[in-house]
């Protein structure tokens, strides 16, 4: 091998996704399976309907979920870490805009005293208060130290800017809602969300027939909790400032945060998948445009990044980045002068080659494991996407032509419209 000579790019194959196996557990649970691996490890997700999209007070989905893991009717907070622990298993929880999430790994060998544990947590969590008012004050001290970063007031102003006070997206928290959350208000969540008529179930891993019996004998035999529906989701206004600029002074900021961005189409749109492949050509891989100009050329920022946000119900276009603020007007003049090219200058065959093949090799790494296809198949579902949703993705970025990708730049990358939300010093 000449190390000395460039090797070839080569055209990436086209990529197999593992299948999924989708099932009814006898007490009405969807089961999917994504079954492949050599090593005795299985993980096991819980999706509940709900979030923050349904819950009556802010943080009440937030804390209920959480505290999942702080005692039940069986075990206290030590003995569920210490048991998971001993097991070696890990116990991760989450909660995002219509599910919370329950996450477990756990070695094969081990899976039944995992999901004993999970069942108790899933169906008698007792929420004791000790370990509620330690939680609050823990996560209230975190919320105030974020509050004092320019990063996390951009993100909230921006939020609130795109969709309102009263949608959830734009309703953000403040100290005061730490303090309302008590005992009742989890309780109350919890006996409307976590229920077998509520729940989905994704097993992925080495599955074995010992691993789905075991599924089926503690999850799916009888029915569990005080109701057997699924939540319906409302929705909501989005009212969007007429405000171009939104500034939010921070005298001792080292940067200003800088923030981008507008309501777009959405996944379900017929353009979005080639309109992905142009907002990755401006900002979305390290040789992107922005990238190129702003940072490499200009020296204005370490970063500068363009993406999505998928949410139930839009997809915001956001361009993030954070300089110091003598740049920050250049920098917002930069990213309207890159805008501009897209929408008058063709991509040129070798820019588009080499976006092609990130964006596939970024697809591929995303099929590696059995976990990584699960949360395809969970991002799907929770986006009402089809099973062929990366085939036609995949489809798009290799057809996709320099011609139509500036069509879609002067059709959707509308300067006028993009807020700009920005906090550091004058």
């Amino acid at each position: 091998m000449d190390r000395t000579i460039q090797p070839t790019i080569e055209k990436l194959p086209d990529i197999e996704i593992l299948p999924v196996e989708r099932s009814i557990l006898p007490n009405g649970i969807p089961l999917t399976i994504v079954n492949s691996g050599e090593q005795s490890v299985v993980r096991i997700d819980f999706l509940f309907g709900g979030g923050y999209w349904t819950q009556s007070k802010k943080l009440q989905a937030y804390f209920t979920n959480a505290m999942l893991r702080e005692g039940t009717a069986k075990y206290s907070a030590a003995e569920i870490a210490e048991k998971f622990d001993y097991y070696g298993s890990i116990l991760d929880l989450s909660v995002f805009a219509q599910y919370s999430y329950i996450t477990a790994y756990s070695l094969n060998k081990y899976f039944d005293k995992t999901t004993e544990l999970l069942y108790s947590l899933i169906t008698e969590p007792t929420f004791p208060e000790n370990e509620l008012n330690i939680l609050v004050n823990t996560e209230l001290q975190r919320f105030q130290i974020n509050s004092t970063r320019v990063k996390f007031i951009t993100m909230r102003q921006f939020r609130k800017a795109l969709y309102g006070d009263e949608h959830p997206m734009g309703n953000t928290t403040n100290e005061e809602d730490y303090r309302l959350i008590n005992i009742d208000l989890l309780h109350d969540y919890f006996d409307r969300h976590y229920n077998s008529g509520n729940c989905r179930i994704i097993l992925s891993g080495k599955i074995t027939d010992n691993i789905l019996k075991q599924t089926e004998k503690v999850f799916g035999m009888k029915s569990f909790g005080k109701v057997q529906q699924k939540v319906t989701f409302p929705s909501f206004p989005i009212q969007t400032t007429s405000q171009k600029r939104i500034f939010i002074e921070k005298e001792d900021a080292q940067q200003s945060s800088i923030k981008m961005g507008m309501l777009s189409i959405n996944l379900h749109h017929p353009d979005f998948l080639k309109f992905n492949v142009l907002i990755t050509i401006l900002g979305g891989y390290f040789g992107s445009r922005l990238m190129s100009n702003i940072r490499e050329k200009k020296g204005y920022t370490y970063g500068i990044f363009s993406g999505f946000s998928h949410e139930p119900d839009s997809s915001p276009l956001i361009i993030t980045s954070e300089a110091s603020h003598e740049y920050v007007e250049p920098l917002i003049q930069e990213v309207y002068q890159e805008i501009d090219r897209l929408q008058n200058d063709l991509i040129g065959t070798d820019e588009l080659c080499i976006v092609r093949n990130y964006m596939i090799g970024t697809i591929c790494r995303t099929m590696e494991t059995s976990f990584s296809v699960a949360d395809v198949y969970q991002m799907q579902f929770i986006n009402r996407l089809d099973d062929n949703f990366y085939e036609q993705t995949l489809d798009a970025i290799r057809t996709v032509t320099p011609e139509e990708l500036r069509q879609l730049a002067r059709r959707y990358l509308c300067k006028e419209n993009l807020k700009e939300v920005i906090s550091g010093k004058k």
